[in-house]
């Protein structure tokens, strides 16, 4: 049977010429659609078998590669998901050489008309011209993937929490979220890294953790060196699962950025304050104690010194020697006016 279900949602089934058996889902509750999907999807087969003409992709093909291909890297797919799933009715359908500017500026448009700011919008389109330049550079299915253009976007300031402010949402945090944020607090890590931390990667006796090269935002292995606060949290969580070290009821804590944690912050009356901002005041209150750029800058697994530069403003101790160079100055101007009175008299 061409057509079948699995649940609600239509499946395709036929053979190739060349006697490969093809099974691919339609991603649709609709039998009509999916008879479509079917047989646009078997013509294109013929053709490529017997006309030798070059394979045309879908975007949901390529959405469900792409998907596929960063389960393997160990990627967290959360915000790749919804997006994805905002994206399908724009590009449903649509071969990848189809999607050109005209479709781009559509998709764009219809974000910006649900009223969300330039940086939410980028957020779509890095995902979509990320799908893009994988079908072109690595799977060969364009020929060339068109430019996205991201739209320009606010330098805000750097987000990031009092030492009052910390404990006063730590109080008001459910034990396991107020674990995982003491930890990101003492290391810095990412969300994905803390919530999927495992025991396998810690070394109590050296005090060090790890980040694999495959966990890594740039993909390259993080050493954690692991301070007194960090040791503590670890030493509380031990015991409670087997492999997981952050874990809410015995099971791993699957995402921190949840209800509970947005309710907590509206208890402890902090706005506008993200999971991933904990980073940013990990990374202040580093430099306001001193510790250098470079020093930062390696702690934090930046790829590049631009981004630690957004802390710079918040120590200004490295110039203080020359600030007061201005000193000499004004005591040099001082003595030289009392000698003129002197004069006068």
């Amino acid at each position: 049977m061409a057509l079948y279900k699995r649940g609600a949602i239509w499946w395709v089934r036929f053979t190739s010429p060349d006697g490969r058996q093809i099974r691919k889902s339609a991603q649709t509750t609709d039998k009509q659609q999916a008879q479509e999907f079917h047989d646009q999807l078997k013509a294109d087969s013929w053709r490529w078998r017997k006309l030798g003409e070059k394979p045309r992709y879908r975007w949901e093909t390529a959405v469900e590669r792409w998907l596929t291909e960063k389960t393997r890297e160990k990627a967290s797919l959360v915000d790749f998901v919804s997006i994805l799933r905002w994206l399908h009715p724009h590009l449903y359908g649509k071969y990848l050489d189809e999607i050109k500017r005209d479709v781009l500026d559509s998709v764009t448009q219809a974000k910006l008309d649900e009223g969300v700011a330039n940086a939410t919008v980028n957020r779509v389109l890095q995902v979509l011209r990320a799908i893009l330049r994988r079908a072109e550079r690595e799977w060969e299915w364009l020929d060339r993937a068109p430019a996205v253009r991201l739209l320009p976007e606010l330098k805000r300031r750097v987000r990031w929490l009092s030492r009052e402010e910390a404990d006063r949402l730590l109080r008001e945090l459910p034990e396991h979220l107020g674990a995982m944020m003491r930890f990101t607090l003492a290391t810095g890590l990412r969300q994905g890294n803390v919530v999927g931390l495992e025991w396998s990667q810690i070394d109590l006796s050296r005090h060090c953790a790890w980040v694999h090269a495959d966990q890594a935002k740039a993909g390259k292995a993080i050493p954690v060196p692991l301070n007194r606060e960090a040791i503590e949290v670890l030493r509380r969580q031990m015991g409670k699962h087997h492999t997981r070290v952050f874990t809410y009821k015995g099971q791993p804590v699957t995402k921190a950025n949840n209800y509970a944690w947005r309710k907590a912050l509206k208890r402890a009356g902090i706005g506008n304050f993200r999971w991933h901002d904990l980073r940013h005041t990990w990374a202040s209150w580093h430099i306001q104690l001193g510790t250098p750029l470079y020093a930062l800058q390696e702690l934090g697994a930046w790829a590049g010194p631009e981004m630690v530069q957004r802390y710079a403003h918040l120590s200004s101790d490295h110039l203080s020697v020359y600030a007061r160079r201005l000193d000499k100055l004004a005591q040099s101007s001082t003595v030289q006016s009392s000698d003129e009175k002197q004069l006068v008299k």
